[in-house]
């Protein structure tokens, strides 16, 4: 039958169902094709933190947005234009997001008694469309026997129903593949290699994805296919990445570019474990990976690791963090080179080991004791996680000091695409590691009255006078011994010292150190199309979407606003204050109580407002264009219009940012 084809610029798809039907799998199959199809797009995977949540119940139900389009995009989405949901209890946490006249293809086999029980519905939502009380009211909702159809489908090939029904999340694929326009070569050919060894199950996949394509083509219930086209994009290489897999990446970059062994100390936890995951698969390139007995061995591995003249890297999440503290001073005192990465989730302890939060600065900043001052980088994009890991190696090396990496859960596993650099136009990282005595001592007057000869030694706490970054000698090399540890050293020779102006010397030349780095870091690129703003929106990590669709929104409604957003968080860089300084209102979203907005108060006396959100989701865009509007209004003594009458959805603005 012939079916219309509608264009659209972008849509935003949810899949969502119990956390063993496979959402997961579904939606990353449909991001990857999207992905080869050529769209720009965003992902935000969502699952509980339980192994097993009970089946059926609103905890247990796990989901995965994509938000694909034919433009630059920068969030995924506030908002899901359609929602699969494989049971009562899918349909039910997610209705609450969806705008009116959203589309829900629901699939109504488990929609029995005893789910919707488990769900909190009273009646059978699918049985009282279009009456009075009707709560799926003003959404084109698709009830389609998705679990019946698959089982029908897969028959022939003799699996238990259960195993069958396993299958239904494939059927789904293939019917929304239809729908957009994916490509479905890629899903068939990974569908083949993944169950390769057991030719029913795999048969089956194959044969449930090429039945909810061929039912979408053929059924009178989806009467239009959609077509978004590629996006526009910078001529490259490209391929869809994770942020833990692009970080894992640049660290394996930055060992190269050093020329350093890497090895990683690392205990497994949410959600930092697939970057440990995947460099355990590259030692070729010098990667050495070491699962931990606990937190604070993984650090202890790694600090060892400097000491002999490696790269040592430890992996963690906040949990992990508080852990660390004591090893992470080790290595402020001794001045070794080591990355710290964090993986940001929601606290405190366990609290949402699967959801996102930034509200770790604060602890990256002074959760140590004494003076104990750590560089911070964090990166603002999953992409972006690969030129973080790149920098935060480039500082540690050069500046011989811990390094903290802080990521979070939204970009550690939502995705985008990547465009692929080119090795030689990554930094050059010189160890330049000791290899000769570096202090000369003059010789003394001896008893019978001639003098000794100078002698030379080696001091490895004599500074370099630029970066004032200590030598970094690898033991074995002959005449470079010396002390280590975590006592007080003395300026210069390192020798345990417990003088107060030597302590006093010494805490503030590592102050001093860390503050170096700031001469290093490039201007801050400051987003303001107009150059006459009167509100700067000030961010760090991975708020960088949502406040620039906010921006986007804004400005496209007629509005001024100025962005800047940061990767250095310490040292800031050294032209903020005076960019803070130019503008009227300082607004600074972030998924923590306001961490940022109280250093920047500190350091810079700067009234800046937080708006800040802690529910273990991104910042949505639409609500932040609001409070941006407010501030507008208020600095500018206008009244600002952000109805959708007055703009457009937010991500489909596609001037420059």
């Amino acid at each position: 039958m012939s079916k219309q084809v509608k264009q659209l610029d972008r849509v935003i798809i949810r899949f969502a169902g119990d956390s063993g039907d496979g959402m997961q799998l579904t939606g990353d199959r449909f991001t990857q094709e999207s992905a080869v199809f050529g769209n720009d797009l965003v992902t935000l995977p969502n699952f509980p933190a339980e192994i097993r949540a009970p089946q059926g119940t609103i905890p247990g139900v796990s989901s995965f947005q994509v938000h694909f389009a034919d433009h630059d995009i920068l969030t995924a989405g506030d908002a899901p234009d359609v929602l699969v949901a494989m049971n009562p209890a899918a349909l039910k946490a997610n209705l609450g997001d969806l705008p009116k006249g959203a589309s829900i293809i629901v699939d109504t086999h488990d929609f029995t008694k005893r789910n919707l029980d488990k769900a909190g519905y009273n009646t059978n939502p699918l049985e009282t469309l279009g009456e009075v009380n009707d709560p799926l009211a003003g959404f084109a909702v698709h009830a389609v026997d998705l679990t019946g159809m698959t089982v029908e489908a897969v028959k022939e090939f003799g699996l238990s129903r259960k195993d069958a029904a396993r299958a239904k999340n494939m059927f789904a694929l293939g019917l929304l593949s239809w729908m957009y326009g994916r490509p479905t070569d890629g899903t068939e050919a990974f569908l083949a290699k993944r169950f390769a060894k057991v030719p029913d199950i795999r048969d089956a996949n194959l044969m449930a994805f090429k039945t909810g394509w061929n039912y979408g083509e053929t059924t009178e219930t989806f009467a239009v296919q959609y077509e978004i086209k590629p996006a526009t994009m910078a001529p490259g290489t490209y391929r869809n990445i994770t942020g833990n897999l692009a970080l894992a990446y640049g660290l394996i970059a930055g060992g190269v570019q050093s020329g350093l062994p890497i090895l990683l100390g690392s205990y497994p936890i949410t959600p930092a474990s697939d970057i440990l995951h995947e460099l355990s698969k590259h030692k070729s390139f010098g990667v050495t990976t070491l699962q931990a007995e606990d937190e604070i061995a993984g650090i202890g591995m790694a600090i060892g690791a400097s000491f002999g003249g490696a790269l040592g890297i430890t992996t963690t999440s906040g949990p992990g963090i508080a852990l660390k503290g004591e090893a992470i001073g080790l290595a402020v005192m001794t001045e070794l080179p080591l990355l710290v990465v964090n993986v940001q989730r929601g606290g405190p302890s366990t609290g949402l080991p699967t959801k996102t939060e930034q509200s770790d600065l604060l602890q990256a900043m002074y959760g140590r004791n004494g003076e104990a001052p750590v560089p911070i980088v964090a990166p603002q994009s999953p992409g972006d996680c690969f030129s973080a890991a790149v920098e935060a190696i480039r500082i540690a090396v050069t500046y011989r000091t811990p390094v903290m990496l802080l990521s979070d859960g939204y970009l550690a596993n939502g995705s985008e695409p990547w465009q692929i650099p080119d090795v030689a136009d990554l930094p050059v990282i010189d160890p330049a590691f000791a290899t000769e005595r570096n202090k000369t001592v003059p010789g003394k007057p001896a008893k019978d009255g001639t003098e000794t000869p100078d002698t030379t030694e080696f001091w490895p706490y004599l500074r370099d006078e630029e970066t004032l970054a200590r030598p970094w000698a690898i033991p074995g090399t002959p005449g470079l011994e010396h002390r280590i540890g975590g006592l007080e050293k003395g300026e210069g020779h390192g020798n345990i010292s417990y003088d107060p102006a030597n302590h006093d010397l010494m805490v503030r030349t590592r102050q001093a150190k860390i503050d170096r780095i700031a001469d290093s870091l490039p201007p801050l690129v400051v987003d303001d199309p107009s150059g006459e703003a009167k509100v700067l929106v000030i961010g760090w990590g991975s708020t960088y979407g949502p406040i620039g669709a906010g921006c986007r929104r804004v400005r496209k409604a007629g509005y001024r606003v100025a962005q800047v957003h940061l990767r250095h968080l310490n040292p800031f860089p050294h032209d903020l204050g005076d960019i803070l300084q130019r503008y009227d209102k300082v607004l600074v979203p972030e998924m923590n109580l306001g961490q940022l907005s109280l250093l920047l108060r500190g350091k810079y006396l700067v009234d800046a407002i937080g708006y800040n959100h802690v529910r273990g989701l991104p910042l949505k865009a639409a609500e932040l264009a609001e409070a941006i509007g407010h501030l507008v209004a208020e600095a500018e003594g206008i009244a600002v219009d952000l109805t959708p009458a007055a703009t457009t959805t937010v991500d489909t603005i596609t001037e420059e940012v």
